[in-house]
């Protein structure tokens, strides 16, 4: 039966009306993994002998920070990793049994990426402890403990897969550990350290870690073959509707009943809250920029790569999918007689919106100087002018409906990928640093600054052309767009 379900996810992938959307998807994501798996590799090899220079044994200080990496591992996968299940529907009509299904499914995740990277780090990593003398059994229990734990998370993922919130929720959990023991008011290093060090020290402790995976698979199983059901757990869950009339919008005509339904949209689904919650997170990237937190980053030229972030984190995670928000009944909407630029201009007033609050709110940044505040202000006028133009742009090209009621892939789906929106997303970052770096050259930061607000003044000048162009593509493309949003598989 497995062989079976093997087969039959070979002949979706292959049949699947993105079929080469997803090829070359997964052509670009090895590249990616490429990369990941070699840093890891040069750490699992390295890491012992960096800290050896550092007259630090390896295996303590390895101990000592993986309550971090293991809590920044869940924290990745609730944001990152989605659950690949198969499409469980059509199979309950057959007679397999509930049990095969869902181990294969959750069989399915073991195989995640996000969980054999980390082999690459602690295979070597070992590997490095073997050779340079260490118990050869103590090691071998040592990384059996820890990949326990790591696939722990991969379950605790699964059942924490439909809870709102928790990414942010444990993000702030380990900012706020890591931040404390940054300043010695709590270490909280000195209560897990110990336990760590009992699983390499003793040759009993690692069965902990593996007692909580096997936990974790009975609960996980249990849990999806008791809502394997479709009146259950496959069914679609509803929340007690709420009136909210917005009236004080009726007065922008068109625009303002656009403005209302995306509000509302916000305000009740969850993929709209995550990515307004990842909007919020945009705001503190420029700490990693203007605090001279990472050398890399300690670049004049890359501040305004900070401050089109700082300003435009709901223009980029929000105007990446317009109009993917309403592909629910985009097919319908486009049935009634809606002229396209209204719709495309509430987009754009409720991405110009945001940015404006975003960019006020970021005045905390003053405290570093005006310097740094300014930088982001010109960003804003940047997203104001060119990049709103931009996103709705690549809007057109990017035929991915959304599940509303599903808070993953808040930075993407597969299906987004293609080679128009990739070109068209060029010049949203690259473009501003490359007028700011030669303003810079020939002149000094200020005139940097005056080109790249000088761009955006000039794209809001032209706002108008830029709307016809946009609406003529966006009806050139209705019908593709269409076809894609009815597409199930």
């Amino acid at each position: 039966m497995i062989q079976k379900f093997l087969y039959l996810e070979w002949k979706a992938f292959f049949r699947s009306a993105s079929f080469a959307t997803n090829l070359a998807l997964k052509i670009l994501m090895g590249f990616v993994a490429i990369y990941f798996i070699l840093i890891f590799l040069a750490l699992g090899v390295g890491a012992f002998y960096i800290l050896k220079k550092m007259n630090l044994d390896p295996i303590v200080t390895v101990n000592q920070f993986l309550i971090y990496y293991v809590l920044m591992d869940l924290t990745i996968r609730l944001l990152l990793q989605k659950i690949p299940v198969m499409n469980i529907r059509p199979m309950l009509i057959f007679p397999i049994k509930k049990s095969t299904i869902v181990h294969f499914s959750l069989g399915k995740t073991v195989l995640s990426f996000f969980n054999l990277v980390h082999c690459f780090f602690l295979i070597p990593f070992c590997v490095v402890l073997i050779i340079e003398g260490y118990d050869v059994v103590s090691v071998m229990l040592w990384y059996t403990a820890i990949f326990s734990l790591l696939f722990s998370n991969n379950f605790l993922n699964i059942l924490l897969s439909n809870k709102d919130n928790l990414f942010a929720i444990f993000l702030a959990i380990a900012a706020i550990l890591g931040g404390l023991h940054y300043y010695g008011l709590f270490n909280i290093t000195e209560f897990t350290a110990p336990f760590f060090n009992a699983i390499f020290n003793t040759y009993w402790a690692f069965a902990i870690p593996v007692l909580v995976l096997i936990v974790l698979y009975y609960i996980t199983f249990q849990y999806f073959k008791k809502n394997l059901y479709l009146d259950a757990g496959l069914s679609n869950k509803h929340d007690v509707a709420k009136t909210e009339e917005l009236t004080w919008l009726n007065q922008f005509g068109t625009i303002g009943t656009f403005l209302k339904n995306d509000i509302k949209l916000i305000k009740r689904n969850k993929r709209s809250k995550t990515t307004v919650g990842l909007s919020v997170m945009f705001l503190f990237y420029g700490f990693l920029f203007f605090t001279n937190g990472i050398e890399a980053y300690n670049n004049p030229i890359m501040h305004i790569f900070a401050g089109i972030f700082v300003s435009g984190g709901f223009l980029i995670t929000f105007g990446q999918f317009v109009p993917s928000w309403d592909s629910a009944y985009y097919p319908l909407m486009m049935t009634q007689n809606i002229p396209y630029k209204g719709y495309l201009s509430s987009k754009w007033w409720l991405m110009v919106i945001a940015t404006v609050v975003t960019t006020t709110i970021a005045s905390f940044y003053l405290y570093f100087g005006w310097q740094v505040y300014l930088t982001i202000i010109v960003g804003a006028i940047y997203n104001i002018g060119v990049n709103s133009h931009l996103v709705l742009l690549g809007g057109a090209y990017t035929k991915t409906p959304i599940d509303l009621s599903s808070g993953k892939g808040a930075f993407g789906d597969k299906k987004a990928f293609n080679v128009k929106t990739m070109l068209i997303s060029i010049p949203q970052l690259a473009l501003p640093v490359l007028l700011y770096w030669l303003g810079s050259k020939f002149g000094n930061a200020n005139i940097g600054l005056a080109i790249v607000a000088g761009a955006g003044v000039i794209g809001f000048a032209f706002k108008e052309k830029a709307f016809s162009l946009i609406e003529k593509i966006y009806k050139s493309e209705k019908y593709a767009t269409i076809a894609a949003y009815k597409q199930k598989g």
